[in-house]
């Protein structure tokens, strides 16, 4: 699996060893906003510290560039959890200035 590209507004999130890329594609946030419901409400509970731990696995798994043969979104939820959120943060926060300021 390649690296994140920070260039193309991709994210990068160790899970279990693992490199993934999340890429904020608009078919991607088209599919988080169908589950999620508008972007920048979702960047509003971001904002002020009520966004929720399913919701930001929900914008991960919606913009994961290649998923691992085997990844599913609890196996990704868990890996998230056991990281902490701090180790989740720096992704998050490109995913969410992407949608702000697009590429």
């Amino acid at each position: 699996m390649s690296a994140a590209n920070p260039v193309r507004g991709e994210a990068g999130l160790r899970v279990g060893g693992a490199e993934l890329v999340l890429r904020p594609s608009f078919t991607a946030l088209v599919a988080a906003e169908g589950e999620l419901g508008p972007l920048f409400a979702l960047v509003e509970r971001a904002a002020s510290g009520q966004l929720a731990l399913a919701e930001m696995v929900a914008l991960f798994w919606h913009c994961l560039a290649d998923r691992p043969e085997g990844l599913t979104r609890e196996a990704l939820g868990e890996a998230v959890a056991a990281a902490g959120l701090a180790a989740a943060t720096p992704a998050l926060k490109t995913l969410l200035r992407q949608i702000l300021q697009g590429r």
